[in-house]
């Protein structure tokens, strides 16, 4: 039973550095214009072009072959770069803002069907009843049997208050039925926070949103409004596939002393030389605010823990990378995804654009953790009895032509797999009668040894190489006291970020 999730964030933190908004793309095909064409390959691709349009067996259309070639072209280069279409390219807006229109449902594929991973709160799907654990199997009587998940949410999507027909199996119930919902504009809020138990709150980021420094602010606020005298925080980046820059500087600063180095970004173009501080000029996305002027001082010194998994990846692993590097925070779970590039927008025409690999990004440290990731300082499987997902899910290193590490050297996937095939085997076996994770829940395990580090109590710590898991204490660590990485020499601040139109 093996789940393909959706990533509705945009995984990169590319079009944040904010180049897009003061550099042409047509201004970087000059820079490359000084080197000669090669002529002979040019010539091949007219000559294939002129094949296709007299010889393949029926008619294609001039528009699709041509942009069939460039998205081609730019794929062949690293599994981020990528050329966006009409669509893709008004998709990532979307997901950028955070807002669409559809029905309010997380799904993810499982036996061919869409499930339900949870209705988004008071949503149309919520107000219908759809709950956890549903499947989908039509969508306006089309068998969902055989779509792909991108096809499945394009159906789900529409025009506002458009309706949809689904059909819903429940486990436990008679038959499927037809449930008619009306689509709406969507609001995905990033954040999310509670106390666990008294004195020791969770707060979750699930994606680096336009507003996700704001909405991360006013949970803090509160959270100390409930108990001023907060003794552990828990930030939960797990399966955060990241998203835009401003978020991820935002989310460190507000734990770290002000101007601290976060991140650096290293790239041909000198742009994509940066130095990023926790200043508001780098994370405040409306001009003359500070989302973080008015948050509690305690929250500078409260005892802090980052959980992380194989689906942490780009802006989360910037913030768990800066929060490690200062020691600021315990960073606990499994290896991160590790991808430590940076993509920049280049917008073609009004509709369509390129995103393009421009940098790789470093750590205050200056750690490249491209192909890597984030090393967890206290490695906690997912559940008591394994790591769960994280066993089967792809990470940077697996994907074909990914960007090698640092200095151009091939990187390994971090942990290294006696028997991969038995792995995954035990992964399956261990997932098949397993109920879904609930982040944050009851059930969560690794929150739970968050807060046993916190009380100073025996971590479970993962199974390393096959061994079975072991009790140990926690490391004792006062964050905030150690000192502090080497100041980077300071960069030149990032042009306006841009912001996709709504």
């Amino acid at each position: 039973m093996r789940k393909t999730l959706k990533n509705f964030g945009l995984i990169g933190i590319g079009m944040a550095v904010g180049a897009v908004a003061s550099v042409q793309f047509s201004a970087h095909a000059q820079q490359g214009a000084d080197a000669p064409l090669p002529l002979d390959e040019l010539r091949q691709l007219a000559e294939v072009y002129g094949l296709i349009k007299s010889d393949y067996v029926e008619k294609v259309d001039d528009k699709k072959l041509l942009s069939d070639a460039i998205a081609g072209m730019v794929a062949s280069l690293d599994p981020h770069s990528v050329y966006l279409d009409q669509h893709d390219f008004a998709e990532m807006q979307e997901e950028v803002a955070g807002k669409f229109v559809g029905v309010g449902v997380e799904i993810a594929m499982e036996d061919g069907y869409v499930k339900i991973v949870s209705p988004i709160e008071d949503t149309p799907a919520y107000r219908a009843g759809i709950k956890a654990g549903d499947l989908i199997t039509r969508i306006d009587n089309v068998p969902v049997k055989g779509l792909s998940l991108d096809e499945a949410i394009k159906r789900m999507r529409g025009e506002p208050h458009s309706k949809v027909m689904l059909t819903i199996a429940r486990r436990g119930a008679d038959a499927p039925w037809v449930v008619p919902v009306e689509r709406q504009e969507i609001r995905m809020t990033s954040v999310k926070g509670k106390f666990v138990e008294p004195g020791y709150a969770w707060l979750r980021i699930s994606q680096f949103q336009e507003e996700t420094v704001e909405e991360m602010a006013a949970k803090v606020r509160e959270l100390y409004a409930q108990d001023p005298a907060i003794k552990g925080l828990v930030l939960d980046l797990r399966n955060d596939p990241g998203g835009l820059l401003p978020g991820a500087i935002g989310v460190s600063a507000a734990f770290l002393p002000q101007n601290e180095v976060i991140v650096s970004t290293k790239g041909q173009l000198p742009e994509s030389n940066t130095t990023f501080y926790g200043r508001r000029d780098f994370y405040a996305v409306k001009p003359g605010t500070d989302p973080l002027a008015k948050l509690p001082a305690a929250l500078k010194k409260v005892p802090l823990v980052v959980l992380v998994n194989t689906g942490s990846a780009s802006a989360s692993e910037i913030v768990a990378g800066a929060l490690q590097d200062y020691k600021r925070a315990v960073v606990m779970g499994s290896q991160t995804f590790g991808k430590g590039s940076v993509q920049t927008l280049r917008q073609l025409t009004p509709d369509t654009a390129v995103k393009l690999t421009t940098a790789r990004y470093y750590t205050p440290k200056g750690r490249s953790i491209q192909a890597l990731g984030i090393v967890p300082d206290l490695k906690v499987d997912e559940t008591a009895e394994g790591d769960g997902l994280n066993a089967l899910r792809v990470r940077e290193a697996d994907l074909d032509h990914h960007l090698a590490g640092e200095g151009g050297k091939a990187a390994g996937a971090g942990k290294e797999r006696r028997d991969e095939l038995e792995e995954e085997q035990r992964a399956y076996a261990a997932l098949k009668n397993a109920k879904p994770l609930e982040f944050g829940g009851k059930d969560d395990f690794q929150l739970a040894q968050a807060i046993r580090h916190f009380k100073g109590l025996p971590v479970q710590l993962a199974r390393d190489d096959g061994n079975q898991p072991e009790d140990k204490p926690a490391p004792a660590r006062l964050p905030g006291t150690e000192s502090k990485p080497p100041e980077l020499k300071e960069g030149s601040a990032p042009p306006a970020v841009p912001v996709p139109k709504k």
